[in-house]
Parts: structure tokens; C-alpha cells; sequence
């Protein structure tokens, strides 16, 4: 997506835009799989009309009219066509048995992997020995994660000017990730936490005066119940290097596995400068016993405070996966908790202001993720994709108007996004696609369901639509609450 800047005083902030979803399709706003259902439909019509007449035609009207069914009708914004590879893939894995997950606890795993369920029990752990950083590798997908974890200010209580300009900051930050052309993504993951108390408490320790008094007594107690009952914001930047993109460069520091972790070393101080530069505080790179705390906390959320009072405990990856995972149709449980994940399937299509996301970030009282996934496209691979679009919008603005098809306002929208995207392109800006997913946890279904409703309340407030990713929860669940630049 792209985004509009208005011409404003210094100072002031600037409102943003963002690009629609495209909804168009191969032709006449028709997907692939449309046209290969109406292909069929008519096919079977045109025999039966050459082959037979009208009593062909009724036999065969089973075929057509259920292909013009599939083509025409929407459930829940998709055609039907569309829906039948989730309903296949959710099929394949309920007749396989791949809905349920039970860790095997007296069967040792293969060392350097990690304890995880589904297409992410592929993953391998490395520890740098340069940085003593974590860094999860994929061999499928030929990608090195390292993460960082962030502090920040409260972006809502600073005031305008410096808000503008921290805005402008990130956007550098962002550049710097669109230039490198070795990255294949930058996940930015907020996730709230049961606080353990252990902040409050130590505060307390080192700047309170316990005098013995009636104020410092009642103040100490105040602490000791609200600190466990309250919750933190945590928030992490994950960095994942593409390895065959940067395949001349890993060669040269030596190959394999070394010579793809000295690659991302780069790139990760790249990224620190950037986040510096940007009133960031970035802490060390996590290592691999942090970054199996993040997990164990994410599939087991009732841990979660025990392992930060202990901060020896849960420290390995070989066992910071799930015991017990159970996927339906719309949710999924854990050991814990149940889980639901939601897509942002619309960012805001008027101009509002960076802080939009403020209702559904700062949202109290429910246990959430939120995880925007930024992907960077080279600026060759850009223009190609915008010179693309741009024939594609034409060429249907001309079969539309040849048969008498009117054009509509959404349309001519999605065109201005393209002419904008490549405004933006030619002027020297990155060219990002954002990808934005909220995992919603709670102890019990009725729970969940109440988050999931004051989730989608707060989403409407922010400006953005969101959908719930039905038969596809486990996939999604590892994308939106693992800070391990995954994809759905």
C-alpha cells in the first residue's frame, strides 16, 4: 500500500491515506477461478444447445446454473469459487488428522529445531556466535529471522510536532528496509502481557520510602494487588533476510548457514542506526532463550508471568512449543487459552491521522497481538507490478465501455492508487505491502467471543474492516502472535 501526504505547515501532522484492497480481477473484475467456473457453466450450455435443443438444456442446467451459482453468489465478501480451496485444505486436514497436535514428550526432537506444530515445526534455531543473537531459519522458504525488542514512548501523549516528526523518522526507518533489496520482510508485532508486577515492585524498592507510615504501608499494599492484575505493552521488530536474494553476498562471507547469519548481521545494524535515529530504543538482539520465552508466552498465556518473575525458566526452544493444540473452523485452543485471528482486510480509505490505531492498540481488559507485517518490493519489481496494473486497469476500462459496462467509483479509485504508487515510486519512496493481523486470546470460548466483538468495535473506530480467518486459524495464529515473519 501507498500512502498520501498532504502539503501542510511544519509542525503540524499529516493526515495519511492509504491504498484500497484491489478487487480486479483478470477480466471484468473477475478472478481466475471465476472465469474457469463461468468457462464451464457456458461451455456446458453451448453443447447442449448445439447437441440437443431445450431438452439437453435442461438436463445440463444442474452444471450451468450451479457455475453461475459459484461465480455470482458471495459468502462473506468471496464468491463461492473462491471459497472452495479453503473448504478443500480445511477437508485434506481433518481427514489427515492435522487438526489436532500432541507433543510426543518421550520422543526427542532433532537438535536445533524448534517445538512447534504444523508447517512451522520446519524451523531451525542458530545463535550467532558474533552477536549471541537468536536467529530462526527456514529452509523451505530460505529465510534468516533475528528480532529486537523495542521501547518507546507513548506516541498519544506527545504533542503534534513531535509526533510529525517521529512519524517522519519511522518513515525512514522504512526506506532503509525498501533499499536493501535482501529482505523479504519486517514484522512490527505489539503484543499486550499480564503484567507480573516485577516493575512496580522494583520501582518501589529503589525510589519508595518504606517508613513504616499509614502512606507507605497502604501504598505497598496497593502494589503488591494491583501489580499481577494489570498488563504491559510489548513490542518487537523482526528482521528476515530473503537467502536467495542475498545468495552472491552469503557466498562471499562463506556460505551456508555462517555466511547467511554474517549477511544479516549487516542488515541488522543497518536497522539499528535507523531505529536509533528515530528516537527508538532498540534493546540487544534476542537470543534464543528470549525469543522461547515470546513463544511459550504466545500458546501459553497463563505462563506468561511466571517466566518473567523466573527468568530462568522456559529459556529453550527445544520445549517453548505447545503440549496440545486443537484447530476448528473458527478458533483455536491451546494449552491455555483459545485463540481467534483477525485480518484487516481494509485499512482507512479516507485521510486520517497517524494515531488511528489508537482504539484498538490501547484497548484494556483483553489479551491481543497485533502484528503488521511490511513486505518490500525493489524498485525494478515495483514498476514492473505499477506498469502492469496500470495496462490491466486500461485495457478492462476499454472492454467495459465497449460493452456497455459503466464504470464505478471503486474502480476509478483503485486506478488513482496506482498513479499515486507511482508518483511515489518516481519521486524516490520505498514501495511497501502491508499485511495487518490481530490475535485475540481468552481463557474460554464465551470470553473469547466477547473480545473478538470488542476487537472489531475498536477496529471500526480505527477506520479499518476487519475479517476472521475461518479455516485457516493455526496458519494464521503462528503469523499474527510469533514474531517469526510469517506469511498466511
Amino acid at each position: 500500500m501507498s500512502k498520501d501526504y498532504d502539503d501542510q505547515r511544519a509542525g503540524d501532522l499529516v493526515p495519511v491515506k492509504f491504498s484500497r484492497l484491489t478487487r480486479r480481477g483478470v477480466l471484468l473484475g473477475l478472478s481466475l477461478s471465476q472465469l474457469i467456473a463461468l468457462g464451464v457453466g457456458v461451455g456446458s450450455l453451448v453443447w447442449a444447445f448445439y447437441a440437443g435443443g431445450g431438452m439437453l438444456i435442461a438436463f445440463s442446467a444442474p452444471v450451468w446454473l450451479s457455475a453461475a451459482a459459484t461465480v455470482w453468489i458471495r459468502i462473506s465478501g468471496r464468491a463461492i469459487v473462491e471459497w472452495i480451496p479453503v473448504v478443500f485444505w480445511w477437508l485434506w486436514k481433518a481427514t489427515g488428522g492435522q487438526l489436532l497436535y500432541r507433543r510426543r514428550v518421550v520422543r526427542p526432537r532433532p537438535a536445533g529445531s524448534l517445538a512447534l506444530p504444523g508447517d512451522v515445526a520446519r524451523l531451525r534455531e542458530y545463535e550467532d556466535p558474533i552477536t549471541g543473537a537468536g536467529m530462526v531459519h527456514d529452509p523451505t522458504a530460505s529465510t534468516l529471522t533475528a528480532i529486537v525488542a523495542v521501547a518507546h514512548p507513548a506516541f498519544v501523549l506527545l504533542d503534534p510536532g513531535e509526533q510529525d516528526r517521529r512519524v517522519s523518522s519511522w518513515g525512514r526507518v522504512l526506506a532503509t528496509v525498501c533499499r536493501s533489496g535482501r529482505l523479504s520482510m519486517l514484522q512490527v508485532l505489539e503484543r499486550t502481557l499480564p503484567d507480573s508486577g516485577t516493575g512496580l515492585a522494583e520501582w518501589w524498592a529503589s525510589h519508595g520510602n518504606a517508613n513504616g507510615s499509614w502512606a507507605s504501608t497502604t501504598y505497598a499494599e496497593l502494589i503488591e494487588r494491583a501489580g499481577p492484575a494489570g498488563e504491559r505493552h510489548a513490542t518487537t521488530l523482526s528482521l528476515s533476510l530473503d537467502m536467495h536474494a542475498a545468495a552472491r553476498q552469503i557466498r562471499t562471507a562463506g556460505g551456508s548457514i555462517r555466511g547467511a547469519a554474517a549477511v544479516l548481521r549487516q542488515e541488522m545494524s543497518t536497522l539499528i542506526a535507523a531505529l536509533r535515529s528515530a528516537d527508538l530504543a532498540p534493546s540487544d538482539w534476542l537470543s534464543c532463550g528470549e525469543i522461547a520465552v515470546i513463544l511459550r508466552s504466545a500458546y501459553d498465556p497463563a505462563i506468561a508471568a511466571t517466566l518473567e518473575r523466573h527468568g530462568e525458566l522456559g529459556q529453550s526452544l527445544a520445549t517453548a512449543g505447545p503440549v496440545a493444540v486443537n484447530e476448528s473452523w473458527s478458533r483455536l485452543r491451546t494449552d491455555s487459552a483459545f485463540h481467534a485471528v483477525l485480518w484487516i482486510s481494509e485499512w482507512p480509505r479516507s485521510m486520517v491521522y497517524p494515531g488511528f490505531l489508537a482504539p484498538l492498540l490501547l484497548s484494556s481488559g483483553i489479551q491481543r497481538s497485533f502484528s503488521l507485517m511490511c513486505t518490500p518490493m525493489r524498485s525494478d519489481q515495483a514498476a514492473r507490478d505499477i506498469r502492469k496494473k496500470k495496462t490491466e486497469y486500461i485495457s478492462d476500462a476499454a472492454q467495459r465501455q465497449r460493452i456497455g459496462q459503466i464504470e464505478d467509483a471503486s474502480q476509478t479509485a483503485e486506478f488513482q492508487d496506482v498513479l499515486q504508487q507511482e508518483a511515489d515510486l518516481t519521486a524516490g519512496h520505498g514501495i511497501l505491502r502491508y499485511t495487518g493481523l490481530i490475535s485475540v486470546s481468552a481463557r474460554t470460548a464465551d470470553e473469547l467471543d466477547a473480545a473478538v466483538a470488542a476487537i472489531e468495535q475498536a477496529a471500526i473506530q480505527a477506520s479499518c474492516e476487519t475479517r476472521l480467518l475461518v479455516g485457516q486459524q493455526a496458519q494464521a495464529f503462528t503469523a499474527a502472535a510469533l514474531p517469526l515473519c510469517r506469511v498466511v
